[in-house]
């Protein structure tokens, strides 16, 4: 019977008797767990010759003898030579030593343990092994076929023992704009591994009902003209939670990093000393458009995007782009300033039949574009009372005439409208 087990191999001696391909896979293997390993063979393949020269192995080149395994505490047997294998194995054996038999080709594996096939999910480590006969395709099929459940965060991988005060850590999620199939998978993987959640309104919000009910959700979402958290205030409450040892993500729409603020939640966890990662996202910029059917760059008609804040209104930049027809303009946050954003436009000689599209919702069922121009998009907007959140796109690409073939769950429920 095979059971399989966690082996701590850091800084213990492990033999590798073999230099071929296989054996430098298993060696670096060895190595990215912090064993101290001695390599045996009389010829050796580049890989194995280049981390003994850079002193990572150490290498004598010659045959493999039963003094070589003396104070090892595990033996990889590769030389592809049977015999000497199968004599490396009884030498393992003699001294009671741990010996993973790689090189049984065409005969039955004949070493006392078994290299699983593995993969790494955050600190944890999954291994398929055999308990009969070794089958390396059967262990490694059932192995990627664990590891696509546990990237699709369809696990719950939170910690079971009490968490450590001061061992906590903060994750930056960009959820993506929306529809749920639009978050990354590392992003699912980082929340099935939350305690704590602390989320804005925007984004793949209906994630949170697929949480466990013992995770801790808390909505610091803002709205126009109320925020019912300061940003100082969100950093606090992530550094609070990281420092009673809990893992925090902070789930954000779109990308942290494209007016998401999560430059400045990174700042604040640094400087209280929380470790911090960032995951990032599809930004509600590049995806609305597209989900609408709006290709930001297309050839023969723009080759550049500038994506903008529509509350610091149009750069000098992006005026020229709009006035040379050399550049697509994406706004976000931009609905309630869309008057004035139109009027500035025309004021600086961006043409009035400038190609304009505001995508409420994008990639969600209730997606809705409003296609207009810029003499005409606030009546428009105006008339069917468009709403945040909502992307607005300006420049020629925005001609419903050039709309391309979309595709998504939510772009089917798009209506059009002028």
């Amino acid at each position: 019977m095979t059971t399989l087990m966690g082996l701590d191999l850091t800084g213990r001696a492990v033999l590798v008797a073999g230099g071929g391909p296989v054996a430098a896979r298993r060696v670096q293997a060895l190595l990215a767990d912090g064993a101290a390993v001695t390599v045996v063979a009389p010829d050796v393949c580049e890989t194995l010759r280049d981390l003994a020269l850079a002193g990572e192995v150490v290498l004598h080149r010659r045959e493999v003898e039963s003094g070589d395994l003396d104070g090892a505490w595990l033996v990889h047997t590769a030389t592809g030579d049977s015999v000497t294998d199968v004599a490396v194995v009884a030498w393992a054996e003699e001294r009671r030593i741990f010996c993973i038999d790689a090189g049984s080709r065409g005969r039955p594996a004949a070493g006392s343990a078994r290299t699983p096939a593995t993969t790494r999910t955050g600190d944890l480590v999954l291994g398929v092994v055999s308990t009969g006969a070794a089958d390396p395709r059967r262990s490694v099929a059932a192995r990627d076929a664990l590891a696509a459940h546990l990237r699709e965060g369809a696990v719950d991988l939170r910690r079971r023992r009490d968490p450590r005060p001061g061992h906590g850590h903060v994750t930056l999620v960009g959820g993506g704009p929306g529809e749920l199939g639009l978050m990354t998978v590392e992003g699912r993987r980082a929340l099935a591994q939350a305690d704590v959640v602390v989320t804005d309104r925007l984004g793949p919000v209906g994630v949170l009902d697929e949480l466990p009910a013992s995770v801790q959700v808390i909505d610091v979402g803002k709205v126009p003209g109320h925020h019912r958290f300061t940003q100082a205030q969100i950093g606090d409450l992530l550094v609070e939670h990281a420092r009673l040892g809990r893992a925090v993500v902070r789930l954000k729409g779109g990308d942290p990093f494209v007016y998401g603020r999560g430059g400045e939640e990174v700042l604040a966890c640094r400087a209280a000393g929380v470790p911090v990662t960032v995951v990032p996202g599809v930004s509600s910029a590049f995806a609305a458009p597209l989900a609408a059917g709006i290709p930001l760059t297309h050839r023969g008609v723009v080759g550049s995007v500038l994506v903008m804040n529509g509350q610091d209104g149009f750069s000098g930049a992006a005026l020229t782009g709009l006035r040379e027809s050399t550049c697509t303009v994406v706004v976000l946050m931009g609905v309630g300033v869309l008057g004035d954003l139109a009027t500035t436009a025309l004021a600086a000689g961006v043409r009035a039949d400038l190609p304009v599209a505001v995508v409420e919702n994008g990639t969600l069922p209730n997606q809705r574009v409003t296609h207009a121009t810029l003499a005409t998009v606030t009546a428009a907007a105006a008339e069917r009372r468009v709403k945040a959140p909502a992307v607005i796109v300006l420049g020629d690409v925005a001609d419903p005439g050039l709309l391309v073939p979309a595709s998504g769950r939510g772009v089917a429920a798009a209506t059009m409208g002028s």
